[in-house]
């Protein structure tokens, strides 16, 4: 079963009987993809006979170019074994020893966990109770440095506190007004309809009044300040973090609460319950806007409604509420702040996790109000 061929762009394979009555099989030429496709039909029945036959040396050091086509191909032949008596060349010996090797063992397949949902749950609490240690730890060390400050009043840090009123307050008084005047429209908008229905045009003031100063007005001044400035003092202490001026605090024995939380939570506690009042009056007039444009109500006739509608116990409410929730903002973005460790990566996570649960605290907080002071300010 000869084979024979002068071309040198395919693959050759002729047998040789040696004078001593050796039997040789000599391949020569390109054992690769692009030149077996030309024979690979003829030479497979030729190689498996050979090899199946047995009693041959396997010659290919005349191979001008083996690839793993070919080595797969004369591998699969010789029976998913190497020969005994085989010679090639030094660089095709890789190709030979790859194919040798034992196949990786595939995965098992993992079986159900039974116990994976409570292991999560138990890490996930753990985590929790690690972040309010963590909290609770920052909130004692603010009140003993409160206290000191208070002894002491040059100590306190008044420049921090008026750069963070400014930041916090004066610059975050544009979005504010913009969101809560839009709301203040929908809001007058979508319930004019419905008092339309049933001759209740008047009513108008009372729920623009009693929604936007008892509720939407400090949820949504908290909720722009947590996106805004609670993840600017996140990020603010995670590069210090990074650039390791927490470090080069600590080694100079600067107090973090001292110098970088307490000017914070002061800041957020006067700034925020201006932006609450800010908030209601341009979502008050957002209000008057649509329900003249909607009812013919005047703004005159609104705004001399206002204080019989809504009782001065809201008034009171939504400002104490913005003091609270300004408190916890800071709090919360200072906690992570600290946290983040020096690397890039946890600064993004950490000032996403921060400005996340801010947001849910105050939501929480709300509620909690909601359900404490349910009979205040109820006409």
């Amino acid at each position: 079963m000869p084979a024979h061929s002068d071309a040198r762009d395919i693959p050759d394979l002729r047998q040789v009987t040696a004078p001593d009555g050796t039997r040789r099989l000599e391949l020569s030429g390109p054992w690769n993809l692009r030149a077996l496709q030309k024979r690979l039909a003829d030479l497979m029945p030729q190689l498996a006979a050979f090899a199946a036959e047995g009693g041959w040396q396997w010659d290919m050091r005349e191979v001008s170019a083996l690839d793993h086509a070919g080595a797969l191909v004369l591998w699969r032949a010789w029976g998913g074994r190497r020969i005994a008596s085989l010679a090639l060349r030094p660089e095709h010996e890789t190709l030979f020893g790859k194919l040798a090797l034992p196949p990786e063992p595939r995965a098992a397949a993992r079986r159900l966990d039974w116990a994976a949902p409570i292991a999560w749950l138990g890490q996930k609490t753990l985590s929790f109770a690690e972040h309010l240690l963590g909290l609770v730890t920052m909130i004692g060390n603010v009140v003993l440095d409160l206290g000191y400050v208070l002894r002491e009043p040059a100590r306190m840090p008044w420049r921090e506190i008026s750069a963070h009123i400014y930041r916090t307050g004066a610059q975050a008084l544009g979005i504010t007004a913009l969101v809560g005047f839009l709301i203040g429209v929908v809001l007058s908008y979508l319930s004019s309809h419905q008092l339309k229905l049933f001759g209740a045009d008047v009513y108008i003031v009372n729920i623009v009044g009693v929604s936007v100063v008892r509720e939407l007005g400090p949820m949504l001044a908290a909720i722009l300040v947590a996106g805004r400035s609670g993840s600017a003092m996140t990020a603010q202490l995670g590069v210090m973090r990074v650039t390791e001026e927490l470090d080069a605090m600590s080694v100079m024995g600067i107090p973090h609460a001292l110098k970088l939380i307490l000017p914070k939570i002061i800041a957020l506690a006067v700034s925020l319950p201006l932006i609450v009042l800010w908030t209601d009056a341009v979502a008050i007039a957002g209000g008057m806007v649509a329900a003249q444009v909607e009812l013919g109500l005047s703004p005159r006739y609104f705004i001399d409604r206002l204080p019989e509608a809504v009782p001065i116990a809201n008034f009171w409410l939504g400002i104490g509420k913005g003091a609270v929730f300004g408190m916890l903002i800071a709090l919360i973005a200072c906690h992570f702040g600290l946290r983040i460790r020096p690397n890039t990566e946890s600064l993004g996570a950490g000032t996403t996790d921060s400005v996340v649960t801010a947001v849910t605290v105050v939501i929480l907080a709300d509620a909690v109000f909601a359900i404490i002071f349910k009979d205040m300010g109820v006409v």
